[in-house]
């Protein structure tokens, strides 16, 4: 059986929102709002990039670190956390960015909106047995 290849996969999903104006039009993510985020990594300090789906909160994105319902963080959360300057490409357009982990404070709210515009988040924490961490993203211009 041939190994998954998470490169080809990215790079084909990318390649299938810039020909459709932002829409990812196949596959499993079809219809689902999708954003690139790139960033630099916290250990390695090399550019890294996560496709996430997104909720917005005003002209804020909103992004939940769920890895797919794994117990584990995944390394983009803490690579924003460690570098909060990043890029977004969405719609087709790139922008600078700043992303920050949301504060527990206003985590529920934000939370209950997330899972409202994205209802198949809802059962992420119960799966994987931990606080999912939100991070709102703010572009530039």
């Amino acid at each position: 059986m041939a190994e998954w290849d998470r490169d080809a996969f990215e790079n084909a999903l990318i390649d299938d929102m810039r020909a459709h104006d932002g829409a990812v039009t196949q596959g499993p993510l079809a219809g689902h709002p999708i954003l690139v985020l790139s960033m630099t990594g916290a250990k390695s300090g090399k550019d890294r990039r996560a496709l996430l789906t997104y909720s917005k909160d005003g002209d804020d994105y909103v992004v939940a670190g769920t890895a797919g319902g794994s117990p584990t963080t995944p390394a983009w959360v803490h690579n924003v956390e460690a570098n909060p300057d990043v890029r977004i490409e969405v719609a087709n357009g790139q922008r600078p960015a700043t992303a920050t982990l949301v504060p527990e404070a206003e985590r529920p709210a934000l939370w209950e909106r997330h899972i409202e515009a994205l209802p198949h988040f809802a059962g992420y924490p119960e799966q994987a047995k931990r606080v999912i961490p939100l991070v709102r993203i703010r572009a530039e211009g």
